[in-house]
C-alpha cells in the first residue's frame, strides 16, 4: 500500500532488533485505562465531501469563547490578537524560510528568533533568553533540570500557588531524573511556606507571580532566601501581559524566568500550541536548554545570524546534551514577536493598564453580588469562594449562556477547595460581560 510500506516480515524483523513481543509491546508503559480496546468509532473511509460533513457537524457543538461572556484564564487568556498579526505570519518571506540549521539560507529565521529573544530577555528582566520551549509547563520543568545541572543538587521546592499542571509537568520530568520534589500544599498567599521550606539540599525554589490564585508578589525575600542556601530562585508566570505593568523576575532577583507567551500573538487555539518563554543570567547560559540565535559579521563586515548555541541531543552526544527538546514553538513565537513589535513597549505597558482596570471592575461587581473575593493583591485573574460546589456553579451559568471561569477543583481535584474559582478578565472583556456574571452569581 502506498502509505504502508512496511511488510509483515519487515515489522517482525524491527519489532525482534528492540526487543519487543509485538506492537502492544512497545506501549507497555501507557496504562491500560488510557488505551483503547478497538479502533475509533469512525468510517474506515470516507470522501472529501463526507469528511468535511462530519468534521464541521463536529465542530458546531464547540462553543466559541467570543460566543458570550467569557472568564476563563488559570494560564490560557484570551486576548486580542490583531488581524495584522495573521497577515504578516503568512508572507512568504516566513512560510519558505529554512531551519535555521544553515544559516546562509536561513537568515530571515534566524533574524526573526533574534528579535524573539531580545524580547524576551527584556520582559523578564534577565540577561540571555532562548529561542523558544514547547510551552509554559515544560519551560518550568526544564528550568528545574537546569537548576540541578548548576549547583549538583537534587531537591526542588514548587510553591503552592504554583498551576497544578506546571507542578505535574515538573514532577514527571523530574521523577525520570531521579529529583525529589517538594510540592507545597495550595495557597493563596505561598510566601511564607516557601521560605520555610529551604534548605542546604535544595537545587531550586519554584514560584509563580501571579500565581495560580491570581495574587501578585514581590519574591525578593524568596530570592534572598534561596541565595543563602546556595539555591537557584526560578520564577514562572503564566499571564505574558503581567510584564507590562509588574515589575520583572530579574527585578526581583530571580536566576532563570520561564513564561508561556500565549497571551502575547496567539489565541487560545483549545490549548496549544502555545510557547514557552526561557530566560536566565548570563553565567548560566551554558546550561541553558534549547538553542540561542546570535548576531555577528561576516566576512565581508556585514551583519549577519546564527545558530550560537544549541545544547539539543541531535547536535551533540546524547549524554551530553542538556535537553531532549526537538524543536522550538517557531510558528507562535513568531506571532508573538510580531505581536510584541506592533504593541511596543508602551502599547504593551497601556494593554496591561486596561487589563488591570478590568479586573478591578470585576471584583467590584462580584463583591456586590455577596461573592467572598480571596485574592489580595491581582492584575487581571481573582480568586472567589462561592457557596458549594465551583464546579457544578459553573455548570449552571453555563446554561445560560456565561462561561463563569475555572473551578480550581479542575486543576487540582485533591486540594479540598471545591468552592473555589477563579475569574479572569482582560481587554476583551465588557462591562455587560462583567455585569451579566455579577447578576448571575448573585442569583445562584
Amino acid at each position: 500500500m502506498r502509505y504502508l510500506p512496511l511488510t509483515p516480515s519487515d515489522r517482525a524483523e524491527m519489532l525482534a532488533v528492540i526487543g519487543a513481543p509485538d506492537i502492544d509491546g512497545l506501549f507497555v508503559d501507557v496504562p491500560q485505562a488510557a488505551r483503547l480496546a478497538g479502533p475509533v468509532d469512525l468510517q474506515p473511509h470516507a470522501g472529501e465531501l463526507e469528511v468535511e460533513r462530519e468534521l464541521a457537524a463536529l465542530a458546531a457543538m464547540n462553543r466559541p469563547a467570543g460566543a458570550g461572556p467569557f472568564f476563563c484564564g488559570a494560564g490560557a487568556y484570551k486576548h486580542h490578537v490583531p488581524a495584522t498579526v495573521d497577515h504578516i505570519i503568512q508572507r512568504s518571506e516566513f512560510l519558505t524560510s529554512y531551519t535555521p540549521y544553515q544559516p546562509e539560507i536561513a537568515q530571515g529565521t534566524l533574524q526573526v528568533l533574534f528579535e524573539f529573544q531580545t524580547q524576551v530577555a527584556a520582559l523578564t528582566g534577565m540577561d540571555v533568553a532562548n529561542a523558544s520551549m514547547y510551552d509554559g509547563s515544560t519551560a518550568c520543568s526544564e528550568a528545574v533540570l537546569m537548576a540541578k545541572r548548576v549547583n549538583r543538587r537534587g531537591k526542588a521546592v514548587l510553591s503552592g500557588g504554583l498551576h497544578p499542571h506546571y507542578a505535574a509537568t515538573t514532577q514527571t520530568i523530574a521523577h525520570a531524573e531521579g529529583m525529589e520534589i517538594v510540592r507545597l500544599p495550595a495557597a493563596i498567599d505561598a510566601e511564607a511556606a516557601v521560605i520555610d521550606a529551604i534548605d542546604d539540599q535544595t537545587a531550586c525554589v519554584v514560584v509563580q507571580t501571579p500565581n495560580i490564585f491570581g495574587v501578585v508578589t514581590d519574591v525578593s525575600k524568596i530570592a534572598e532566601a534561596a541565595h543563602a542556601k546556595g539555591a537557584l530562585l526560578i520564577v514562572v508566570t503564566t499571564e505574558a501581559v503581567s510584564f507590562g505593568l509588574l515589575r520583572s523576575p530579574g527585578e526581583m532577583g530571580a536566576d532563570i524566568a520561564v513564561a508561556e507567551g500565549q497571551s502575547i500573538g496567539n489565541a487560545l487555539n483549545y490549548g496549544g500550541p502555545y510557547v514557552g518563554l526561557f530566560a536566565c543570567k548570563e553565567k548560566l547560559v551554558r546550561q541553558m536548554p534549547g538553542r540561542l540565535c546570535g548576531e555577528t559579521v561576516d566576512a565581508d563586515g556585514r551583519r549577519g545570524y546564527v545558530l550560537t548555541l544549541s545544547t539539543r541531543e541531535q547536535h551533540i552526544r546524547r549524554e551530553k546534551a542538556t535537553s531532549n527538546i526537538c524543536t522550538n514553538s517557531g510558528l507562535c513565537a513568531l506571532a508573538f514577536t510580531i505581536h510584541m513589535t506592533l504593541m511596543g513597549g508602551v502599547g504593551l505597558q497601556q494593554l496591561a493598564r486596561i487589563n488591570h482596570a478590568k479586573a478591578r471592575e470585576l471584583k467590584a461587581a462580584v463583591e456586590g453580588a455577596g461573592i467572598e473575593v480571596l485574592t489580595p493583591r491581582f492584575f487581571n485573574e481573582i480568586a472567589v469562594r462561592v457557596k458549594g460546589s465551583a464546579a457544578r456553579l459553573v455548570d449552571d451559568l453555563l446554561g445560560q449562556g456565561i462561561v463563569a471561569g475555572v473551578p480550581y477543583s479542575r486543576l487540582d481535584p485533591h486540594a479540598g477547595l471545591d468552592d473555589v474559582l477563579l475569574l479572569a478578565a482582560t481587554e476583551t472583556t465588557t462591562s455587560e460581560d462583567i455585569a451579566a456574571l455579577a447578576a448571575a452569581l448573585k442569583a445562584a
